[in-house]
């Protein structure tokens, strides 16, 4: 039996968030373990006159590629991926995850440095995505293994997550454009404006954002969503910032992650768990030491913590900071093969303000 949730969430990805129309190449992506969501995706995509493209891999192979593959393989980027990235009309992702310590023991060298040679993919996915010439969506799959993460049942969580994504709505087509008045209201608000000035426990840090575009969030790409963000002044970040939630990337999740910040760049870090992995992270190119986004949580639909990060960033009385590269579209021109969203909560003693004005206290917006 269909589960409707499933169907109205495939409904929200290619009706709203990718728009798909008649002729639109449409890459739909994920392991196998989201067959229920690839299978509703597919179908809409269908229905909606779209030429769907699936790029499917068994769940064990990322694990698989870290442990056999060589130098050669680690760098081989298939044609097929790359022309995804540079030629589609539009890609759908689905994360899910049957294990999420699949990649606990990857060698952190090789994944730093597949990762360096997929840095083309990501910057023809930002260009394109700024110059409006490829669509993206990317939203998970619920899981035993993100539930667990979660300390949820599977039913709790799917419960949770299709609640965050609107999914319920009578019309889940049109619900997140409905939605959309408060995180456009601050991101209007913000606009314009120079400095922002971040504490919260063991954080303390001021960005320049002069110059920089605002976009607001509201179900376009992420799913869930809920956030305004841009890319800060590359050599303006000075101050320390304490990362509340554990951060996951590539697979390996790093704990209690703190950075010092001197004119943009990344002088000192650690992690109370993970530290090696996130110095690699950090060392792999120039451009991985400084910010290519902050961004500002919106929804409070989501309550807490969940280890991933796509919802994580999304909550209501948060903000994240990104390592690597930057969104075009923000006037951001940082340049990484890296974009690491990491969450600092600011709902206990924390403050956002700008240029002397303050936004946020609490984690509950004043303006």
């Amino acid at each position: 039996m269909k589960d409707p949730r499933v169907e109205a969430l495939a409904q929200i990805l290619v009706r709203y968030s990718t728009n798909v129309q008649p002729g639109d190449v449409t890459v739909i992506q994920s392991t196998t373990t989201a067959e229920p969501l690839l299978q509703a995706v597919y179908e809409e995509v269908l229905k909606a006159g779209g030429l769907p493209i699936f790029q499917i891999s068994p769940e064990g192979a990322q694990a698989a590629f870290y442990e056999l593959a060589n130098d050669e393989q680690l760098d081989f980027i298939a044609p097929t991926q790359e022309w995804t990235y540079t030629e589609s009309d539009v890609r759908i992702a689905i994360l899910a995850d049957a294990n999420t310590r699949a990649l606990t023991r990857a060698d952190p060298a090789k994944q730093a440095r597949a990762q360096k040679a997929r840095k083309p993919l990501l910057e023809a996915a930002m260009k394109r995505s700024a110059e409006g010439t490829h669509r993206w969506a990317l939203t998970l799959f619920p899981t035993h293994a993100v539930a667990a993460e979660a300390d949820m049942s599977l039913a709790q969580y799917e419960e949770f997550f299709y609640r965050a994504c609107l999914a319920y709505d009578d019309d889940p087509v049109t619900a997140w454009e409905r939605q959309s008045e408060q995180v456009r209201r601050l991101a209007d608000w913000v606009e314009g404006k120079e400095e922002v000035h971040i504490e919260g426990p063991g954080t303390d840090v001021r960005l320049n954002v002069s110059g920089r575009h605002w976009i607001p969030c509201y179900g376009s790409h992420n799913m869930p969503d809920g956030e305004f963000f841009t890319g800060p002044v590359e050599d303006s970040v000075n101050g320390e910032v304490a990362f509340s939630f554990p951060a996951v990337y590539g697979g390996r999740e790093v704990t209690g992650v703190k950075f010092r910040f001197e004119d943009g760049k990344v002088v000192d870090a650690s992690a109370e768990r993970g530290e090696e992995y996130l110095i690699q992270m950090l060392d792999s190119d120039d451009g991985a030491r400084r910010l290519g986004e902050l961004g500002i949580g919106t929804n409070y639909g989501i309550a807490e913590a969940t280890k991933e990060v796509l919802l994580d960033e999304k909550l209501g009385g948060t903000v994240h900071l990104a390592i690597g590269a930057s969104y075009p579209e923000t006037g951001g021109v940082n340049n990484s093969a890296v974009h690491w969203d990491m969450v600092c909560d600011l709902r206990a003693g924390g403050s956002i303000t700008v240029d002397g004005e303050e936004l946020q206290r609490d984690g509950q917006f004043v303006v």
